[in-house]
C-alpha cells in the first residue's frame, strides 16, 4: 500500500466496522475452499506490503504448501514518501525489497525456494502498462489456479489498475480471482452498498496467523515511522493498522 491517508485524516474507525451489520453477516469460509489441494494461489501486490497488508494470513496459512505458492510484485513502491531526502526513490526501491523479503520469511516461506517474480513497473503508473500486465499474467496463469489481487475498486489508482488487470487475466484464462480491499476498510462505511457484500467472504485467522502476518508487517519498517525529512506521518499509521489487523480477511468472490 502506499499513500499516506488519501482520503481523510483517519478514516472510519475499527470501532464503527465492529458494528457493522453487514460485516457480522459475512459467511466464513476455510482455507481449501479458497484454494483447493493441487491448486497454486498467486497473489499479485501492487506494491511490496500489499501482499502482507491483503493476504498475509492466507499466505500464512499457505506456507505449508509452498510449492503451491508464487508472488508477483508488480511495482517496488518506490512513490510511497514523494520529495523526502530521507528516502529518495532509488534507496526506497531496494530497502522495500528487502523489507518484503523479510516479511516473506516472516510468513513462514523458505525465501530461495519461493517462487517470485517482480515486474518493477513504475510505482503509481501501473495502468500506463495495463496491457502489458494483462498479457504477462495471461501466459502465466493456468486455469486451475486461484489469482489473488487487491480490489478493482479500492480507492488507490495502482490497486484498481491491478485489480482491473487480473480479472481480464482471469477471463482469459479460467483462473479464479479473488480480491481483497485494503484502502476500502478506511473511505468506505460500515454497510456500505458500494461493497459487495454478497460475494464477500471472512478467512478466519488463527492466533499463530495472525502473529505472522503482525510480524511481517512489522518488517515494513519504511512505511511504519514518520518521514523526518518531510515531516509526513507513516503510511501505516496505527488507525489503519487496527482495520487491517483484524482477526479475519475479507475476500470477494
Amino acid at each position: 500500500m502506499n499513500q499516506a491517508a488519501p482520503f481523510g485524516v483517519s478514516g472510519t474507525p475499527l470501532s464503527e466496522w465492529r458494528n457493522s451489520v453487514a460485516l457480522s453477516g459475512v459467511r466464513p469460509i476455510d482455507v481449501d475452499e479458497l484454494v483447493p489441494p493441487g491448486a497454486r494461489l498467486v497473489v499479485l501486490a501492487p506494491h511490496p506490503d500489499d501482499e502482507v497488508l491483503a493476504c498475509g494470513g492466507l499466505l500464512a496459512a499457505m506456507a505449508n504448501r509452498q510449492e503451491d505458492v508464487q508472488l508477483i510484485s508488480v511495482t517496488d513502491g518506490e512513490g510511497s514518501h514523494p520529495d523526502s531526502a530521507q528516502w529518495p526513490r532509488s534507496r526506497l526501491r531496494t530497502e522495500r525489497r528487502r523489507e518484503s523479503e523479510r516479511a516473506v520469511t516472516a510468513l513462514g516461506f523458505d525465501l530461495p525456494r519461493f517462487a517470485w517474480q517482480r515486474l518493477g513497473m513504475s510505482d503509481g503508473q501501473v495502468a500506463d502498462r495495463a496491457d502489458a500486465l494483462i498479457a504477462l499474467l495471461s501466459e502465466d496463469l493456468r486455469s486451475t489456479d486461484v489469482l489473488v489481487t487487491t480490489w478493482r475498486h479500492d480507492g488507490h489508482c495502482d490497486h484498481e489498475a491491478v485489480g482491473h488487470c487480473a480479472a481480464q487475466a482471469a477471463a482469459n484464462t479460467g483462473a479464479t480471482l479473488l480480491e481483497i480491499p485494503v484502502w476500502a476498510w478506511h473511505w468506505a462505511e460500515p454497510n456500505d452498498p458500494r461493497i459487495p457484500w454478497q460475494q464477500a467472504r471472512k478467512f478466519m485467522l488463527s492466533d499463530a496467523q495472525l502473529q505472522r502476518k503482525r510480524r511481517a508487517i512489522n518488517a515494513h519498517a519504511s512505511q511504519l515511522h514518520d518521514d523526518v525529512s518531510t515531516g509526513a506521518a507513516p503510511v501505516l499509521d496505527t488507525v489503519t493498522l487496527e482495520r487491517l489487523l483484524q482477526p479475519f480477511e475479507l475476500v470477494f468472490l
